[in-house]
């Protein structure tokens, strides 16, 4: 980050010393106005305690989205900040790819940080705050990244399938933004990272691509399968997904925003088809429950 207030409040937790280090910066920031004296007292209140993120005390309090707001980071801090945390993350994940899509992150956060025009979607804004307020319990840090770069990513839904064949409801449903790839704040050839939010209940039908793909869900349940009449799978937030090449995979969003990370680490520019099946309208008026149940 090239704020250095805005650097030390974010040190990560458990070094010594780190509470009073994001309490002091806290009051530098409260002094600029730039903090309100709701989430200094937060940040007091954890200055003796080195190993606690203040950022669960901060979403306990509903202060986690005002601070995003009120603190203001740059657009190009905003979204390193997040690919820092999205990279901390996938350190977390034991799954195929992990190892190459970091890689490219890596080379990628060594290039300028190019802001793309905002654009407003409605579907961010009727559904990221949703898919944000559980990860905030278990992520805070990386929900408070997410809800500040946000506003200064390009949120895309793309009509690259026929319309008859994916459905309205996906169709409207749907955003996406790239991190990394081209195009995106970081350009890369022929690699792709970003965040791919999903309204609740929408069916996003069976579908392949020639790009090896990993999702990482933030949120759940939801359901899985993979390959026309194969049997639905229900899985939680933070249980990632691999998907190689052309192997079909498709996804019915719970009633949480179904919000994860992506990455194709290869044949980015090749399109996506979707795989017919017969069962579609029963899986689209299917309902799971909060609990991971059928209702």
């Amino acid at each position: 980050m090239s704020d250095p207030a805005l650097s030390q409040l974010m040190i990560p937790p458990g070094l010594p010393g780190s509470g009073r280090l994001r309490y002091a910066a806290a009051m530098q920031l409260n002094r600029a106005g730039r903090l309100s004296p709701e989430a200094l007292e937060v940040f007091r209140i954890c200055s003796p305690r080195d190993a606690e993120d203040p950022l669960t005390l901060l979403n306990q309090r509903g202060l986690a989205q005002e601070l995003s707001q009120r603190i203001a980071a740059t657009p190009e801090a905003a979204i390193l900040a997040l690919l820092d945390e999205a990279d901390i993350y996938l350190s977390t994940l034991d799954c195929p790819g992990v190892g190459e899509l970091r890689a490219g992150l890596a080379e990628a956060r060594t290039r300028p940080v190019g802001v793309p025009p905002a654009r407003s979607n409605a579907v961010v804004g009727a559904h990221l705050a949703s898919a944000l307020a559980p990860l905030a319990l278990t992520h805070p840090a990386l929900a408070f990244a997410i809800a500040t770069a946000a506003p200064h990513l390009e949120w895309v839904t793309f009509d690259a399938y026929p319309p008859k064949l994916i459905g309205e409801d996906f169709r409207k449903g749907h955003a996406f933004a790239s991190l990394v790839g081209q195009g995106s704040p970081l350009p890369a050839e022929d690699f792709d990272f970003g965040l791919f939010l999903i309204a609740p209940h929408v069916l996003y039908r069976d579908h392949n691509h020639a790009a090896p793909e990993l999702y990482a869900p933030l949120t759940g349940p939801h359901g899985w399968r993979f390959g026309p009449g194969a049997s639905l799978v229900i899985k939680p937030a933070h249980e990632p997904v691999w998907n190689d090449p052309f192997a079909p995979h498709l996804t019915k969003v719970g009633p949480v925003p179904f919000l994860c990370l992506f990455g194709w680490t290869r044949d980015v520019m090749q399109p996506a088809a979707v795989v017919p099946a017969a069962d579609w309208p029963a899986l689209e008026a299917l309902r799971i429950s909060s609990t991971g149940t059928f209702e």
